[in-house]
């Protein structure tokens, strides 16, 4: 899948100005230093936030400088730092739904972000992925808007899976307090539960928010964070660390070029990046994997 492109042939360019400055001999800061200035450039017009393009330079420098590399071998040195520098700044997703399930209770995953992020997509994503193995139901608690609600029942009706729901502009805890008591009458093993879309201006929503967490104390909450959000992010990000949440899924990976996002949300928040969700159908669903990452971007440049 052509994902990060920009990012990509940025790495690209560098790997080959690398080549051709490079002699063989044991490597200088001054060698490297206006390669490393442009590569840094490179990365924050690709929406790498800043503090992660400093790692990513400073790891770099420490593991060139002073190493002595032969012209055939710079790409391949180059690479190989490269890569290693993009799985540091990155976090291991693990596997926090399994990890959480195999404690034998019903397990409640949360899902909040920003409108439009794509959140409840990405519950019927993962409710697909899971529901041959697991007993699902999901939970509309997306009150604010009907639409979200039909979206939700919809996904239900495809999926084969039970929707809790309540009226439009009902109370968002109750819906999700109603699924969880389901779940733990029926015997289910994992309650996925919707949330309403909400930015830093909307105080209400957020007070609902720090609410239905108090209310239901949810196992897990995910942060749904559209990547084509660019710089914007990690400031996204940063408005929901008072309600606080567990790990990050990026959606519309599959039309971000730059791709500075999967690179900055997990090292700036200190949660892993746990799906990918690269497109509309339910299997449009990845696990993110750093080493793969890393793997992607850095062949590019050979």
């Amino acid at each position: 899948m052509p994902m990060f492109g920009d990012l990509k042939d940025s790495i690209k360019d560098f790997s080959e100005k690398a080549k051709s400055a490079v002699v063989e001999k044991e490597l200088s800061e001054d060698d490297i230093d206006d390669l490393l200035w442009d590569l840094e450039m490179q990365l924050l017009q690709n929406n790498v936030a800043q503090m992660v393009v400093d790692e990513l330079i400073e790891e770099l420098r420490d593991d060139l400088v002073g190493k002595t590399v032969k012209r055939t071998e710079v790409e391949t040195v180059v690479r190989d730092s490269l890569h290693d520098a993009i799985v540091d700044v990155l976090k291991d997703p693990g596997e926090p739904i399994e990890e959480e399930l195999a404690s034998g209770t019903p397990t409640e995953a949360l899902f909040m972000g920003f409108n439009g992020s794509g959140k409840t997509t990405t519950i019927a994503k993962i409710a697909a992925a899971f529901k041959d193995e697991y007993e699902i139901v999901l939970a509309a608690g997306d009150t604010f808007r009907s639409a979200a609600i039909d979206q939700l029942e919809e996904h239900g009706d495809n999926l084969g899976l039970k929707v809790i729901s309540h009226d439009y502009g009902s109370d968002a805890a109750a819906v999700i307090y109603d699924a969880k008591e389901h779940a733990e009458k029926e015997g289910k093993d994992l309650i996925l539960a919707d949330t309403a879309g909400r930015s830093h201006e909307d105080t209400n929503l957020m007070d609902e928010l720090d609410k239905i967490c108090r209310v239901n104390e949810p196992d897990l909450k995910f942060l749904v964070v559209d990547a084509l959000a660019g710089n914007d992010v990690v400031n996204q990000a940063e408005q929901y660390e008072e309600i606080g949440f567990d790990a990050i899924v990026l959606t519309k990976v599959d039309v971000d070029k730059k791709g500075g996002a999967a690179l900055s949300l997990g090292h700036v928040t200190g949660r892993p990046i746990v799906y990918l969700g690269t497109g509309q159908d339910y299997d449009d669903l990845e696990r993110f994997n750093p080493e793969q990452l890393a793997d992607d971007l850095v062949d590019s440049s050979g």
